[in-house]
């Protein structure tokens, strides 16, 4: 089956052909996820609309609302960003450990989290940044928490006729830390077995305001416990509370099974990988 390549202007113009064409119609960007998906026949489309053309939508910006990433930005143009690096460098570490360079050269944020791909970097760091989406449709606009963005495998909120525009990420405040963290079983390139985002502020006297820690490539979507987060309301991060919260997420998450690692193996790496990210954000605070 032969599939038609059409290159739009314009975002207007691309959801305008993905109304057109509807189910037959996918989004392709940088490609690096749909050629992929089309090379093991788990999509089928007869219209790629590509966004090459677009212009304006690789941007990295701080504005007064937070950092705005566009969705066409490449994920080693965002690994190499002076304003990310000054503003939040766990999350340039975590786009710069996905695939291989030449991977991060070609492949999109938007298609990165668009793909909804359970074994990936960036998920995890941006829902534990409390980063919202925005998706722009043919005559709507709306903004979407990360955290209700995923629904399942390879499954997101996306209506057929949207596309994720830009990525938005809430201002940290100067107490606040953040680290990622993930473990791989296969090589230092593979996807990640586990994946864990943690940012935590901290008052003057060392006490934690606000703690968010997601975990990700080890379950179906990104996932944070507000039970266990709560435990670190207004107290002090020591070793015992640390290891309480890592225990929290092992028991209380459902790992997977596939070839990166078991669910019992992926168990334990949750609760030696929250334990570590705790450990990291609670002593750069110190």
């Amino acid at each position: 089956m032969s599939i038609h390549f059409l290159e739009p202007a314009d975002i207007s113009a691309a959801t305008a052909l993905l109304a057109e064409y509807g189910d037959e119609a996918k989004i392709i960007a940088g490609g690096t996820s749909v050629v992929l998906m089309l090379r093991q026949k788990l999509i089928a489309p007869s219209v790629l609309v590509s966004l090459g053309s677009l212009i304006g939508w690789d941007f990295i910006r701080l504005d007064a609302d937070g950092l705005h990433i566009g969705a066409l930005t490449r994920l080693g143009d965002a690994e190499r960003s002076p304003v990310l690096s000054q503003v939040c460098p766990a999350l340039a570490q975590a786009f710069s450990l996905v695939g291989n360079v030449r991977v991060r050269n070609q492949a999109t944020l938007g298609g990165n989290l668009s793909a909804a791909d359970y074994a990936a970097d960036p998920p995890a760091m941006l829902m534990a940044l409390d980063a919202r989406l925005r998706l722009i449709g043919p005559d709507t606009s709306r903004e979407v928490p990360l955290f209700e963005f995923f629904l399942g495998f390879y499954t997101t909120v996306l209506e057929p006729t949207e596309i994720i525009s830009e990525i938005i990420i809430p201002p940290l405040p100067e107490s606040a830390r953040a680290a990622y963290l993930r473990y791989t079983s296969a090589s230092a390139v593979g996807r990640p077995c586990v994946a864990v985002g943690a940012v935590a502020d901290f008052d003057t006297d060392g006490k934690c305001q606000d703690l968010r820690i997601a975990v990700g490539a080890a379950v179906e979507t990104p996932q944070r416990l507000a039970r266990a987060e709560a435990l670190a309301s207004a107290q002090t991060l020591s070793d015992e509370l640390v290891a309480a919260i890592a225990e929290e997420y092992a028991q209380a998450l459902d790992p997977l099974s596939d070839v990166r690692g078991s669910a019992w193996y992926r168990r334990e790496m949750i609760r030696v990988l929250v334990k570590r990210a705790l450990m990291e954000v609670r002593d750069r605070h110190r």
